[in-house]
Protein backbone atom coordinates (compact mmCIF):
# COMPACT_ATOMS: atom_id res chain seq x y z
CA UNK A 1 0.00 0.00 0.00
CA UNK A 2 3.20 2.58 0.52
CA UNK A 3 3.60 2.44 -2.87
CA UNK A 4 0.60 4.34 -3.82
CA UNK A 5 0.27 7.06 -1.11
CA UNK A 6 1.78 10.48 -2.42
CA UNK A 7 2.60 11.33 1.45
CA UNK A 8 5.46 11.07 2.87
CA UNK A 9 6.32 10.71 6.64
CA UNK A 10 7.79 13.46 6.95
CA UNK A 11 4.48 15.61 5.61
CA UNK A 12 2.23 12.85 7.74
CA UNK A 13 4.43 14.41 10.89
CA UNK A 14 3.93 18.10 9.47
CA UNK A 15 0.09 17.16 8.85
CA UNK A 16 -0.80 15.99 12.33
CA UNK A 17 1.89 18.87 14.12
CA UNK A 18 -0.60 21.57 13.01
CA UNK A 19 -3.91 19.94 13.54
CA UNK A 20 -2.25 19.09 16.92
CA UNK A 21 -2.81 15.31 17.22
CA UNK A 22 -0.37 13.15 18.09
CA UNK A 23 -0.99 9.73 15.46
CA UNK A 24 -3.20 8.90 12.49
CA UNK A 25 -4.98 6.83 14.31
CA UNK A 26 -6.19 9.89 16.49
CA UNK A 27 -6.95 11.65 13.53
CA UNK A 28 -9.80 9.14 12.54
CA UNK A 29 -11.29 8.60 16.32
CA UNK A 30 -14.59 9.93 14.82
CA UNK A 31 -14.70 7.28 12.81
CA UNK A 32 -16.83 4.58 14.19
CA UNK A 33 -14.52 1.13 14.79
CA UNK A 34 -17.24 -0.95 13.34
CA UNK A 35 -16.89 1.07 9.61
CA UNK A 36 -12.94 1.04 10.23
CA UNK A 37 -10.67 -1.23 7.81
CA UNK A 38 -8.33 -3.30 9.72
CA UNK A 39 -6.11 -5.20 7.55
CA UNK A 40 -4.09 -3.63 4.10
CA UNK A 41 -5.80 -2.96 0.99
CA UNK A 42 -6.23 -6.09 -1.22
CA UNK A 43 -3.93 -4.46 -3.52
CA UNK A 44 -1.75 -6.69 -6.37
CA UNK A 45 1.68 -5.79 -7.03
CA UNK A 46 2.54 -3.40 -9.69
CA UNK A 47 2.12 -5.86 -13.38
CA UNK A 48 3.59 -4.60 -16.87
CA UNK A 49 0.80 -2.55 -18.70
CA UNK A 50 0.32 -5.90 -21.40
CA UNK A 51 -0.95 -8.29 -18.15
CA UNK A 52 -2.45 -5.12 -16.58
CA UNK A 53 -4.81 -4.75 -20.34
CA UNK A 54 -5.07 -8.65 -20.76
CA UNK A 55 -6.82 -8.25 -16.92
CA UNK A 56 -9.45 -5.92 -18.07
CA UNK A 57 -10.29 -7.35 -20.94
CA UNK A 58 -10.74 -10.38 -19.77
CA UNK A 59 -12.88 -8.34 -16.68
CA UNK A 60 -14.87 -6.30 -19.78
CA UNK A 61 -15.73 -9.57 -21.34
CA UNK A 62 -17.72 -10.74 -18.27
CA UNK A 63 -20.20 -8.14 -19.04
CA UNK A 64 -23.13 -9.61 -21.06
CA UNK A 65 -25.11 -6.10 -21.20
CA UNK A 66 -22.72 -5.36 -23.97
CA UNK A 67 -24.08 -8.37 -25.80
CA UNK A 68 -27.73 -8.25 -25.02
CA UNK A 69 -29.99 -6.29 -28.08
CA UNK A 70 -31.81 -3.82 -25.51
CA UNK A 71 -34.69 -2.91 -24.85
CA UNK A 72 -34.89 -1.30 -21.34
CA UNK A 73 -34.94 2.32 -21.02
CA UNK A 74 -36.46 4.41 -17.88
CA UNK A 75 -34.21 6.71 -18.52
CA UNK A 76 -31.47 6.09 -20.04
CA UNK A 77 -31.53 4.76 -23.19
CA UNK A 78 -29.98 2.72 -26.59
CA UNK A 79 -30.15 5.39 -29.34
CA UNK A 80 -27.44 5.95 -32.31
CA UNK A 81 -24.41 7.83 -31.99
CA UNK A 82 -23.73 8.69 -35.28
CA UNK A 83 -20.08 8.57 -36.00
CA UNK A 84 -20.09 12.20 -37.36
CA UNK A 85 -20.92 13.03 -33.38
CA UNK A 86 -17.71 11.07 -32.31
CA UNK A 87 -15.29 11.91 -34.39
CA UNK A 88 -16.32 15.62 -33.69
CA UNK A 89 -16.49 15.24 -29.89
CA UNK A 90 -13.19 13.48 -29.66
CA UNK A 91 -11.22 16.55 -31.09
CA UNK A 92 -8.38 17.63 -29.20
CA UNK A 93 -9.61 20.97 -29.05
CA UNK A 94 -13.02 19.33 -27.80
CA UNK A 95 -11.06 17.08 -24.64
CA UNK A 96 -8.97 19.83 -23.63
CA UNK A 97 -10.84 22.70 -23.66
CA UNK A 98 -9.73 25.52 -21.17
CA UNK A 99 -11.91 26.09 -18.58
CA UNK A 100 -14.49 28.60 -19.72
CA UNK A 101 -13.79 30.85 -17.11
CA UNK A 102 -10.52 32.10 -19.15
CA UNK A 103 -12.60 33.70 -21.81
CA UNK A 104 -9.41 34.78 -23.63
CA UNK A 105 -8.29 31.15 -24.69
CA UNK A 106 -11.76 29.28 -24.42
CA UNK A 107 -13.78 31.37 -27.49
CA UNK A 108 -14.29 27.93 -29.35
CA UNK A 109 -15.64 26.24 -26.36
CA UNK A 110 -17.70 29.02 -25.17
CA UNK A 111 -19.35 29.70 -28.76
CA UNK A 112 -20.51 25.48 -28.97
CA UNK A 113 -21.73 26.10 -25.41
CA UNK A 114 -23.74 29.01 -26.52
CA UNK A 115 -25.08 27.19 -29.56
CA UNK A 116 -26.38 24.35 -27.44
CA UNK A 117 -28.43 26.95 -24.92
CA UNK A 118 -29.64 28.21 -28.12
CA UNK A 119 -30.87 24.41 -29.08
CA UNK A 120 -31.97 23.41 -25.89
CA UNK A 121 -34.06 26.73 -25.50
CA UNK A 122 -35.65 25.89 -29.31
CA UNK A 123 -36.49 22.46 -27.71
CA UNK A 124 -38.06 23.42 -24.92
CA UNK A 125 -39.71 26.52 -26.23
CA UNK A 126 -38.31 28.51 -23.36
CA UNK A 127 -35.95 31.71 -24.29
CA UNK A 128 -33.16 31.08 -21.59
CA UNK A 129 -30.86 27.75 -21.21
CA UNK A 130 -27.99 27.73 -19.25
CA UNK A 131 -24.77 25.86 -19.73
CA UNK A 132 -26.14 22.09 -18.83
CA UNK A 133 -25.82 20.34 -15.71
CA UNK A 134 -24.87 17.17 -14.35
CA UNK A 135 -28.06 14.89 -15.07
CA UNK A 136 -31.79 14.99 -15.52
CA UNK A 137 -32.57 14.50 -11.77
CA UNK A 138 -30.49 17.13 -9.87
CA UNK A 139 -31.60 19.47 -12.88
CA UNK A 140 -34.85 18.80 -11.82
CA UNK A 141 -34.01 19.72 -7.96
CA UNK A 142 -32.33 22.88 -9.52
CA UNK A 143 -35.52 23.58 -10.80
CA UNK A 144 -37.43 23.07 -8.06
CA UNK A 145 -34.98 25.58 -5.96
CA UNK A 146 -35.98 28.25 -8.69
CA UNK A 147 -39.44 27.85 -8.25
CA UNK A 148 -39.70 27.75 -4.57
CA UNK A 149 -37.82 30.67 -4.23
CA UNK A 150 -39.37 32.72 -6.68
CA UNK A 151 -42.89 32.11 -5.80
CA UNK A 152 -41.82 31.95 -1.81
CA UNK A 153 -43.78 28.67 -0.46
CA UNK A 154 -41.90 25.59 0.36
CA UNK A 155 -44.59 23.15 -0.79
CA UNK A 156 -44.10 21.41 -3.60
CA UNK A 157 -46.52 19.30 -5.34
CA UNK A 158 -44.87 16.09 -7.39
CA UNK A 159 -46.44 13.67 -10.01
CA UNK A 160 -46.22 9.98 -9.37
CA UNK A 161 -45.16 10.21 -13.21
CA UNK A 162 -41.87 11.87 -12.30
CA UNK A 163 -39.29 8.99 -12.68
CA UNK A 164 -39.33 7.04 -8.64
CA UNK A 165 -35.22 7.84 -8.79
CA UNK A 166 -35.40 11.37 -9.93
CA UNK A 167 -38.16 12.02 -6.99
CA UNK A 168 -35.82 10.23 -4.32
CA UNK A 169 -33.12 12.36 -5.27
CA UNK A 170 -36.08 15.58 -4.89
CA UNK A 171 -36.75 13.98 -1.47
CA UNK A 172 -32.58 13.52 -0.72
CA UNK A 173 -32.21 17.60 -0.99
CA UNK A 174 -35.41 18.38 0.31
CA UNK A 175 -34.80 16.92 3.91
CA UNK A 176 -32.02 19.89 3.85
CA UNK A 177 -33.97 22.51 2.26
CA UNK A 178 -37.15 22.33 3.90
CA UNK A 179 -39.13 21.81 1.42
CA UNK A 180 -42.45 20.05 1.97
CA UNK A 181 -43.02 17.39 -0.99
CA UNK A 182 -46.55 16.31 -1.99
CA UNK A 183 -46.67 13.52 -4.01
CA UNK A 184 -49.83 13.59 -6.84
CA UNK A 185 -51.22 10.00 -7.80
CA UNK A 186 -51.29 8.51 -11.08
CA UNK A 187 -54.55 7.20 -12.62
CA UNK A 188 -54.67 5.34 -15.30
CA UNK A 189 -51.41 6.46 -16.10
CA UNK A 190 -51.77 9.80 -15.89
CA UNK A 191 -51.13 12.20 -13.17
CA UNK A 192 -54.76 13.51 -11.04
CA UNK A 193 -54.38 16.84 -10.22
CA UNK A 194 -58.05 17.10 -8.61
CA UNK A 195 -56.64 14.54 -5.54
CA UNK A 196 -54.67 17.83 -4.54
CA UNK A 197 -57.26 19.89 -4.62
CA UNK A 198 -58.00 22.69 -2.18
CA UNK A 199 -55.31 25.13 -3.09
CA UNK A 200 -52.96 25.84 0.47
CA UNK A 201 -50.00 27.10 -2.04
CA UNK A 202 -47.53 25.96 -3.46
CA UNK A 203 -43.77 26.39 -5.39
CA UNK A 204 -43.98 24.27 -7.42
CA UNK A 205 -46.04 21.82 -9.64
CA UNK A 206 -43.77 19.38 -10.97
CA UNK A 207 -45.08 16.86 -14.16
CA UNK A 208 -43.26 14.88 -16.38
CA UNK A 209 -43.74 14.56 -20.15
CA UNK A 210 -44.06 11.67 -20.68
CA UNK A 211 -44.11 10.21 -17.36
CA UNK A 212 -41.50 7.53 -16.82
CA UNK A 213 -44.31 4.78 -17.37
CA UNK A 214 -44.33 6.23 -20.90
CA UNK A 215 -47.90 7.89 -20.97
CA UNK A 216 -48.38 10.79 -22.05
CA UNK A 217 -49.54 13.64 -20.00
CA UNK A 218 -52.19 16.63 -20.39
CA UNK A 219 -49.87 19.45 -19.56
CA UNK A 220 -52.59 21.98 -19.91
CA UNK A 221 -54.33 20.08 -16.48
CA UNK A 222 -50.56 20.89 -14.95
CA UNK A 223 -50.79 24.11 -15.65
CA UNK A 224 -53.95 24.65 -14.36
CA UNK A 225 -52.87 23.15 -11.39
CA UNK A 226 -50.26 25.13 -10.69
CA UNK A 227 -52.09 28.70 -11.09
CA UNK A 228 -54.58 26.86 -8.77
CA UNK A 229 -51.95 26.76 -6.06
CA UNK A 230 -50.29 29.45 -7.08
CA UNK A 231 -46.93 27.55 -8.12
CA UNK A 232 -44.74 27.54 -11.27
CA UNK A 233 -44.83 24.62 -13.37
CA UNK A 234 -41.36 22.82 -13.62
CA UNK A 235 -42.04 20.26 -16.47
CA UNK A 236 -39.56 17.21 -16.75
CA UNK A 237 -39.11 16.23 -20.30
CA UNK A 238 -37.89 13.51 -22.80
CA UNK A 239 -36.35 15.81 -25.53
CA UNK A 240 -36.19 12.97 -27.87
CA UNK A 241 -40.26 13.11 -27.94
CA UNK A 242 -40.46 17.00 -28.24
CA UNK A 243 -39.26 16.20 -31.48
CA UNK A 244 -43.00 15.60 -32.19
CA UNK A 245 -44.69 16.85 -29.21
CA UNK A 246 -45.72 20.41 -27.91
CA UNK A 247 -42.79 21.84 -26.24
CA UNK A 248 -43.46 22.87 -22.38
CA UNK A 249 -42.99 26.26 -22.80
CA UNK A 250 -45.93 26.49 -25.07
CA UNK A 251 -47.60 24.39 -22.77
CA UNK A 252 -47.40 27.45 -20.28
CA UNK A 253 -44.16 25.97 -18.28
CA UNK A 254 -42.40 28.17 -16.04
CA UNK A 255 -38.84 25.79 -16.40
CA UNK A 256 -38.41 22.61 -18.13
CA UNK A 257 -35.51 20.28 -17.54
CA UNK A 258 -34.10 17.03 -19.14
CA UNK A 259 -31.87 14.28 -19.69
CA UNK A 260 -29.87 14.53 -22.55
CA UNK A 261 -27.95 11.26 -22.38
CA UNK A 262 -29.93 10.05 -25.75
CA UNK A 263 -28.11 12.69 -27.80
CA UNK A 264 -24.49 11.49 -28.39
CA UNK A 265 -23.68 9.74 -24.99
CA UNK A 266 -24.05 6.12 -24.77
CA UNK A 267 -25.73 4.16 -22.10
CA UNK A 268 -21.93 3.79 -20.47
CA UNK A 269 -23.72 2.01 -17.40
CA UNK A 270 -24.93 4.62 -16.16
CA UNK A 271 -23.10 7.87 -16.94
CA UNK A 272 -21.93 10.48 -16.79
CA UNK A 273 -25.05 11.97 -18.25
CA UNK A 274 -26.27 15.29 -18.87
CA UNK A 275 -28.76 17.47 -17.32
CA UNK A 276 -30.75 19.89 -19.66
CA UNK A 277 -32.10 23.26 -18.00
CA UNK A 278 -34.52 25.98 -19.55
CA UNK A 279 -36.83 28.71 -18.01
CA UNK A 280 -38.62 31.60 -18.63
CA UNK A 281 -36.94 35.32 -19.24
CA UNK A 282 -38.53 36.37 -15.48
CA UNK A 283 -36.44 33.51 -13.79
CA UNK A 284 -32.82 34.11 -15.43
CA UNK A 285 -31.30 35.71 -12.56
CA UNK A 286 -32.12 32.43 -10.62
CA UNK A 287 -30.58 30.47 -13.17
CA UNK A 288 -28.23 27.64 -11.82
CA UNK A 289 -24.97 27.18 -13.12
CA UNK A 290 -23.65 28.46 -16.28
CA UNK A 291 -25.07 30.90 -18.36
CA UNK A 292 -22.73 31.91 -21.92
CA UNK A 293 -23.58 35.08 -23.59
CA UNK A 294 -22.73 36.88 -26.40
CA UNK A 295 -21.37 39.99 -26.29
CA UNK A 296 -18.38 41.94 -28.40
CA UNK A 297 -14.41 42.79 -27.31
CA UNK A 298 -12.57 46.27 -27.22
CA UNK A 299 -12.01 45.83 -31.24
CA UNK A 300 -15.82 45.44 -31.59
CA UNK A 301 -15.24 41.21 -32.43
CA UNK A 302 -18.28 38.89 -31.20
CA UNK A 303 -16.90 37.49 -28.40
CA UNK A 304 -18.06 35.32 -25.53
CA UNK A 305 -18.23 34.87 -21.86
CA UNK A 306 -20.01 33.12 -19.21
CA UNK A 307 -22.24 35.76 -17.31
CA UNK A 308 -24.80 36.07 -14.53
CA UNK A 309 -22.98 33.28 -12.42
CA UNK A 310 -25.53 33.26 -9.70
CA UNK A 311 -23.90 30.59 -7.78
CA UNK A 312 -22.14 31.14 -3.84
CA UNK A 313 -18.57 31.09 -5.63
CA UNK A 314 -19.09 34.21 -8.04
CA UNK A 315 -21.66 36.54 -5.28
CA UNK A 316 -22.21 36.57 -1.84
CA UNK A 317 -22.89 33.18 -0.25
CA UNK A 318 -26.46 34.39 1.41
CA UNK A 319 -27.63 35.95 -2.16
CA UNK A 320 -26.38 32.88 -4.14
CA UNK A 321 -29.53 30.92 -6.09
CA UNK A 322 -27.56 27.40 -6.56
CA UNK A 323 -24.71 26.41 -5.01
CA UNK A 324 -23.48 23.58 -8.64
CA UNK A 325 -20.15 24.46 -9.26
CA UNK A 326 -20.08 23.35 -12.85
CA UNK A 327 -21.85 21.27 -15.68
CA UNK A 328 -20.94 18.57 -18.04
CA UNK A 329 -19.18 20.63 -21.06
CA UNK A 330 -17.43 18.16 -23.26
CA UNK A 331 -20.89 15.87 -22.91
CA UNK A 332 -23.32 18.95 -23.80
CA UNK A 333 -20.78 19.84 -26.49
CA UNK A 334 -21.11 16.29 -28.03
CA UNK A 335 -25.18 16.49 -27.18
CA UNK A 336 -25.03 19.86 -29.80
CA UNK A 337 -23.08 17.93 -32.52
CA UNK A 338 -25.75 15.29 -32.44
CA UNK A 339 -28.29 18.51 -32.62
CA UNK A 340 -27.03 19.85 -34.91
CA UNK A 341 -26.01 17.25 -37.10
CA UNK A 342 -29.88 16.04 -36.56
CA UNK A 343 -31.79 19.45 -37.57
CA UNK A 344 -35.02 19.92 -36.75
CA UNK A 345 -36.43 17.58 -39.27
CA UNK A 346 -33.76 14.85 -38.06
CA UNK A 347 -35.39 15.23 -34.24
CA UNK A 348 -39.01 14.70 -35.73
CA UNK A 349 -37.81 11.32 -37.83
CA UNK A 350 -35.93 9.84 -34.82
CA UNK A 351 -38.50 10.69 -32.11
CA UNK A 352 -41.25 9.12 -34.92
CA UNK A 353 -39.03 6.16 -35.38
CA UNK A 354 -39.22 5.46 -32.02
CA UNK A 355 -42.55 5.84 -32.22
CA UNK A 356 -43.56 3.72 -34.66
CA UNK A 357 -41.28 0.79 -33.33
CA UNK A 358 -42.44 0.65 -30.04
CA UNK A 359 -46.18 0.82 -31.49
CA UNK A 360 -45.27 -2.61 -33.24
CA UNK A 361 -43.42 -3.77 -30.38
CA UNK A 362 -46.50 -3.18 -28.22
CA UNK A 363 -49.01 -4.73 -30.53
CA UNK A 364 -46.72 -8.02 -30.69
CA UNK A 365 -45.94 -7.99 -26.83
CA UNK A 366 -49.98 -7.39 -26.34
CA UNK A 367 -50.83 -10.04 -28.72
CA UNK A 368 -49.29 -12.92 -26.38
CA UNK A 369 -51.35 -14.87 -23.88
CA UNK A 370 -51.49 -13.07 -20.56
CA UNK A 371 -49.57 -10.03 -21.51
CA UNK A 372 -51.80 -7.28 -20.65
CA UNK A 373 -51.37 -3.23 -21.16
CA UNK A 374 -50.79 -1.30 -17.52
CA UNK A 375 -52.33 1.78 -18.82
CA UNK A 376 -54.66 0.60 -21.41
CA UNK A 377 -56.29 3.79 -23.24
CA UNK A 378 -53.29 6.16 -22.46
CA UNK A 379 -51.37 6.98 -25.54
CA UNK A 380 -47.61 6.28 -25.08
CA UNK A 381 -44.37 7.64 -27.48
CA UNK A 382 -41.12 5.67 -27.24
CA UNK A 383 -41.61 3.57 -23.81
CA UNK A 384 -44.57 1.56 -22.52
CA UNK A 385 -45.63 -0.74 -19.24
CA UNK A 386 -47.02 -4.09 -19.22
CA UNK A 387 -48.52 -6.30 -17.06
CA UNK A 388 -47.47 -10.10 -17.08
CA UNK A 389 -48.30 -13.18 -15.81
CA UNK A 390 -45.28 -13.96 -14.37
CA UNK A 391 -42.72 -11.97 -12.12
CA UNK A 392 -41.10 -9.12 -14.20
CA UNK A 393 -37.55 -9.91 -12.66
CA UNK A 394 -38.18 -14.03 -13.70
CA UNK A 395 -39.29 -12.63 -17.55
CA UNK A 396 -36.00 -10.49 -17.74
CA UNK A 397 -33.39 -13.49 -16.45
CA UNK A 398 -35.01 -15.83 -19.09
CA UNK A 399 -34.75 -13.34 -21.72
CA UNK A 400 -31.37 -12.57 -20.97
CA UNK A 401 -30.56 -16.43 -21.83
CA UNK A 402 -32.14 -15.77 -25.32
CA UNK A 403 -29.71 -12.75 -25.80
CA UNK A 404 -32.51 -9.83 -24.86
CA UNK A 405 -32.32 -7.32 -22.25
CA UNK A 406 -36.40 -7.08 -21.78
CA UNK A 407 -36.67 -3.84 -20.07
CA UNK A 408 -37.03 -2.98 -16.47
CA UNK A 409 -39.11 -4.53 -13.98
CA UNK A 410 -41.06 -2.07 -12.34
CA UNK A 411 -40.80 -2.78 -8.70
CA UNK A 412 -36.95 -2.26 -9.56
CA UNK A 413 -37.77 1.49 -10.00
CA UNK A 414 -41.15 1.94 -7.02
CA UNK A 415 -40.03 -0.60 -5.01
CA UNK A 416 -41.61 -4.35 -3.80
CA UNK A 417 -44.52 -2.09 -2.02
CA UNK A 418 -45.82 0.21 -5.20
CA UNK A 419 -46.07 3.97 -4.76
CA UNK A 420 -48.77 6.39 -5.89
CA UNK A 421 -48.05 5.37 -9.18
CA UNK A 422 -49.16 1.87 -8.83
CA UNK A 423 -49.65 -0.65 -6.26
CA UNK A 424 -47.37 -3.58 -5.11
CA UNK A 425 -49.00 -6.76 -6.97
CA UNK A 426 -48.48 -4.49 -10.35
CA UNK A 427 -44.92 -3.34 -9.63
CA UNK A 428 -43.70 -7.29 -8.70
CA UNK A 429 -45.70 -8.28 -12.37
CA UNK A 430 -44.85 -4.65 -14.08
CA UNK A 431 -42.23 -4.26 -16.73
CA UNK A 432 -41.39 -1.39 -18.83
CA UNK A 433 -40.15 -2.06 -22.42
CA UNK A 434 -38.29 0.94 -24.29
CA UNK A 435 -37.80 0.80 -28.44
CA UNK A 436 -35.71 3.13 -29.56
CA UNK A 437 -34.47 3.89 -33.53
CA UNK A 438 -31.85 1.14 -33.43
CA UNK A 439 -33.94 -1.54 -33.12
CA UNK A 440 -34.47 -3.38 -36.51
CA UNK A 441 -38.57 -5.32 -37.13
CA UNK A 442 -36.31 -8.38 -37.20
CA UNK A 443 -34.85 -7.49 -33.67
CA UNK A 444 -38.38 -6.86 -32.66
CA UNK A 445 -40.22 -10.00 -34.35
CA UNK A 446 -37.43 -12.37 -32.86
CA UNK A 447 -37.99 -10.52 -29.20
CA UNK A 448 -41.75 -11.13 -28.99
CA UNK A 449 -41.31 -14.40 -29.77
CA UNK A 450 -38.64 -15.04 -27.32
CA UNK A 451 -41.08 -13.17 -24.72
CA UNK A 452 -43.91 -15.96 -25.91
CA UNK A 453 -41.53 -18.75 -25.05
CA UNK A 454 -40.09 -17.18 -21.42
CA UNK A 455 -43.82 -16.80 -20.53
CA UNK A 456 -44.23 -19.92 -21.06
Amino acid sequence: MPDYLPHTDEDIARMLEFLGLRSLEELFDAVPAAVRLTRELALDEGRPEPDVLARARARAGANRAAELVCFAGAGAYDHEVPPVVRALASRSEFVTAYTPYQAEVAQGGLQAIFEFQTMVSRLFGLPIANASLYDGATALVEAVNLAVGAAGHQRVLVSCGVHPHWRAVLGTFAAGTGHELVEVPLVAGRTDWDAVAEPSGAGAVVAAYPNYLGCLEDLGAARSAADHHGGLLAVAADPVALGVLKSPGEWGADVAVGEGQPFGSPLAFGGPYLGLFACAAAHVRRLPGRLVGETRDADGTVAYVTTLRAREQDIRREKATSNVCTNQTLIALTAAIQLGWLGTAGLAELATRCARAADYCRRGLLGLEGVEPLTAHTPTLREFAVALPVPAALLQARLAEEGFLAGVALDQLVGEDGDGSMGAAAARRGLLVAVTERRTREEIDRFVAAFDKALR
